[in-house]
């Protein structure tokens, strides 16, 4: 019986360590940053990426594939607005001028000047990126399976999305449609978004752990590696905004039809 009491308290004691720590660690459902980017807290799960072999026409959706999102993520609610860009750079490449319409006409390049302008005003080393290929669909998705996140009926599209059929040929202020299950805007259409990924003809080989794919890429003829789009954008017809749509141009490509928006990394900071 001498022994109970000790016993006793230190298993208490590591249950309340626990409970503790379980506590602290356990980060904010939304977080906004110094300037202006509101961010959503994406769970951990796993899900089927890429398309049905039906829907694909040309393969680089296929094959679909399983996906384990081991750790949560942030992924900002909104595309980059033109004001949160110029509140870090020198001056706005935007075609569409609006301070709260997406940022347009920058490269991946440029996108990765302004994270590092980011990190550096928000004084963490790694808290930014852009988000890997598999990361974006499972945000898109938000649980769903179907070919949008809001279901596989395309006559709804104009509800969630800016896209050939409602946008008018230009981008409109980001979060006006309806979001997506997890909090998430303009997912598809408005703008095309930049993943950290280069672009792959297939999907086959793709990693299952979520993890940005950039090794053994396509390379074109003059060696230069391609990086991927998703979502469509505001002149895509519905099937350009499917939540396995993937596209490719250059790094050093800027169009007004791209955009992208921002991860927040939940282990390398505390917002």
């Amino acid at each position: 019986m001498r022994r109970t009491a000790p016993v006793t308290l230190a298993v208490a004691s590591l249950t309340l360590l626990a409970a503790v720590s379980v506590h602290a660690e356990s980060p904010p459902q939304t977080y906004r940053n110094s300037i202006g980017m509101t961010f959503a807290l994406i769970p951990a799960g796993s899900f089927t990426m890429g398309c049905n072999p039906i829907f694909e026409r040309g393969g680089n959706e296929l094959p679909d594939h399983p996906v384990r999102i081991g750790e949560p993520f942030y992924m900002q609610t909104t595309e980059v607005t033109q004001e949160q860009w110029m509140g870090l750079m020198s001056s706005n490449p935007s075609k569409f001028k609006g301070s709260s319409n997406p940022v347009e006409q920058v490269s991946w390049d440029d996108i990765q000047v302004f994270l590092k302008a980011l990190k550096d005003r928000e004084g963490c080393g790694a808290c930014y990126r852009l988000p890997s290929e598999a990361e974006w669909e499972y945000a898109y998705r938000a649980g769903s399976t179907s070919t949008y996140y809001w279901g596989d009926d395309a006559d709804s599209l104009g509800q969630y999305a800016w896209y050939s059929q409602n946008s008018g040929e230009k981008t409109h202020p980001v979060g006006q449609l309806k979001p997506n299950a997890w909090g998430l805007y303009d997912m598809a259409g408005n703008v095309f978004e930049w993943v950290a990924d280069c672009y792959h003809e297939s999907y086959a080989g793709a990693p299952g752990n979520g993890s940005a794919w950039t090794g053994s890429c396509y390379r074109r003829s003059d060696g230069v590696m391609p990086r991927v789009l998703r979502g469509g954008a505001w002149g895509d017809l519905p099937y350009g905004c499917r939540a396995a749509y993937r596209i490719y141009v250059t790094p050093a490509d800027r169009d007004y039809l791209v955009g992208f928006r921002v991860v927040g990394v939940v282990s390398a900071r505390t917002p």
